[in-house]
């Protein structure tokens, strides 16, 4: 299975080099973690594997409208291509979307360019903004929003996965893109993929240039998903982030590739917000991170040692072209901040690697809100029957229901 998989390739590039004894040697265990409010019986009837720091998707599908869309656009485009020539140009996009992610280059997206990026990102990028959305509908189910804003909307799959997510409350999409190639296809998309125009299959979007120049203008959920690696300069993601934050009502989310880059442009963002420095006060409510951070301290993993990226995997089912396999795994990093303290939210460690069970314990990298990186192993003797299950059936990206008491562990090696 991709799951599995994916877990025996990061261990086998994070883990010790040395065999079992060097893991053991390099692993904190906790003596006294405590379970949520210190009670033996913190799941009540939920089965451990539902406990309530579970986050992860097993798998994400694309609704079939989009699916249907996405084939009539590939079909039906005006210079038809060749198997060959599709897969050709899919690699052409790839290479370049990896340049732009390592060596800043403008793309011009043409009518044919766009095409091709619609066949080799739109799932990938519905998968990792869907894990998005889905933190905050499990964290937050009273959260309704009316009002969105997607910054860089590009194919419109944020608009998509928004109202696959709260889609009985969202009134409004503003879909703002430079690309006016991008706008007409994402419009298609919303459209079934007809060339005449039909009506939408969900409405209240709106396709824009250039984003409201209104301070007033707000919105509930503001969303940039990987669109700030195309923008030229640090200077200019300083600006582009203050400004959807001033019109952030509600959340803010930033999804990047999930590299050191992407990682790295995302703790930019984050400590533009929390800084503040806004020169004209637009709303007095203070910046809190929601995810995946569990503190405002600095990235533990930014350590100039050894950086690390802050990254998580989605599987997701790929649009149904033969040159995609029946599963694929998107690799992305994410930031979600929110407009208020926060005031509520258990400070529980982030599991930041894949999960490894072995004979009677767990091993599990979590980011503490003490802004420290702990390799806990949880045993049944040590910590109890109900946090060895849940630790065991937890997944990367979880949240792992335990307070950690200060001084109770030592950062990783």
């Amino acid at each position: 299975m991709a799951a599995p998989a994916a877990a025996r390739r990061v261990w086998r590039f994070w883990g010790p080099r040395d065999g079992p004894s060097t893991l053991r040697a390099f692993s904190t265990i906790i003596p006294r973690v405590s379970q949520v409010d210190n009670s033996s019986d913190f799941l009540g009837n939920v089965p451990h594997r539902r406990h309530p720091g579970v986050l992860h998707l097993r798998s994400v599908r694309l609704p079939a409208e989009l699916v249907k869309a996405a084939q009539l656009l590939v079909e039906h485009a005006s210079s038809p291509l060749t198997d060959a020539e599709k897969e050709k140009l899919q690699r052409r996009v790839l290479n370049r979307l990896r340049k732009t992610t390592y060596h800043w280059e403008a793309l011009r997206y043409t009518d044919e360019l766009s095409l091709v990026y619609m066949a080799a990102r739109l799932d990938g990028g519905f998968a990792a903004v869907s894990r998005a959305f889905h933190e905050i509908q499990k964290r937050v189910p009273a959260f309704a929003p009316r009002t969105l804003l997607d910054f860089g909307s590009g194919t419109g799959s944020v608009s998509w996965a928004a109202h696959g997510a709260w889609g009985q409350t969202l009134r409004e999409y503003l879909c703002v893109d430079s690309s006016a190639p991008m706008l007409t296809l994402a419009e298609r998309l919303l459209q079934g993929g007809s060339e005449s125009p039909q009506t939408p299959l969900f409405p209240g979007v709106y396709f824009r240039q250039f984003l409201p120049v209104s301070p007033k203008v707000k919105f509930d959920v503001v969303v940039s998903a990987f669109s700030l690696n195309e923008l030229p300069s640090l200077a200019e993601r300083r600006e582009t982030i203050q400004t959807l934050w001033r019109k952030t009502d509600g959340f803010l989310v930033l999804v990047e590739n999930g590299t050191k880059e992407g990682h790295q442009m995302l703790m930019e963002a984050r400590e533009i917000v929390l800084g503040g420095g806004d020169k004209v006060l637009h709303d007095p409510r203070e910046a809190h991170v929601f995810a995946p951070c569990p503190h405002h301290l600095p990235c533990p993993r930014l350590n100039p040692e050894r950086p690390l990226p802050c990254n998580y995997l989605q599987a997701y089912h790929p649009l149904p072209f033969h040159w995609n396999p029946a599963l694929k795994e998107e690799l992305f990093s994410f930031l979600i901040l929110r407009r208020g303290p926060g005031e509520g939210e258990e400070p529980w460690p982030r599991i930041t690697q894949a999960v490894l069970g072995c004979a009677r314990h767990v091993h599990c990298h979590l980011c503490c809100a003490d802004g420290s990186l702990q390799h806990a192993v949880i045993t049944a003797r040590r910590h109890g029957r109900d946090l060895y299950r849940c630790a065991r059936l937890s997944h990367w990206g979880d949240r792992l229901p335990v307070t950690m008491p200060p001084g109770e562990a030592d950062p990783e090696e």
